[in-house]
């Protein structure tokens, strides 16, 4: 997905997307566009874009965010069928 995409799907400041970016709790691949690039989220991404952001919104602070978020997902897939089904 490209930031745009991303951007709009989450609601998210584009400055607060760069940041998780910057601080390495996300990491989208980078695809040559000329003398530029663009970035490509993936769908775990998008997920922890999402979930970083519920937090931010919360109020809490970018790492803690980060944490949650984490342990959120971690969680979801867990209690996922398909994590089920492979164990």
């Amino acid at each position: 997905m490209k930031t745009n995409e991303l951007l709009s799907l989450v609601d998210i400041p584009r400055h607060k997307l760069y940041y998780l970016e910057q601080k390495g709790y996300i990491v989208p691949q980078r695809i040559p566009m000329g003398d530029l690039e663009a970035r490509e989220f993936s769908d775990e991404d998008v997920r922890l874009v999402e979930a970083i952001w519920k937090y931010l919104k919360k109020g809490f602070k970018h790492r803690v965010a980060y944490q949650k978020a984490l342990k959120e997902l971690e969680m979801r897939d867990v209690s996922s069928p398909r994590h089920k089904e492979a164990a």
